[in-house]
């Protein structure tokens, strides 16, 4: 890895619309059951999927390409 620093950015998507984006400087990142509720209604359970993009964000360019990834829970 030739960045500085590690960073990471996670979009939290309905379709091809936004509803949180995330960041963390490490390979984990919390969607917290306050951040859930308010962008589903609920907290997410059994039965429910979460469509997210992950990116490493670089220096030079931002996030990277990334493929738009189901979530079942």
């Amino acid at each position: 890895m030739s960045e500085a620093s590690e960073a990471w950015q996670v979009e939290i998507r309905d379709g091809a619309a936004v509803k949180r984006t995330l960041t963390a400087s490490t390979t984990s990142a919390v969607y917290t059951a306050a951040q859930q509720t308010a962008d589903c209604g609920a907290p997410l359970g059994p039965g429910a999927s979460l469509d997210i993009r992950i990116a490493q964000i670089g220096q030079a360019y931002g996030a990277g390409a990334a493929p738009v990834t189901t979530l079942f829970f």
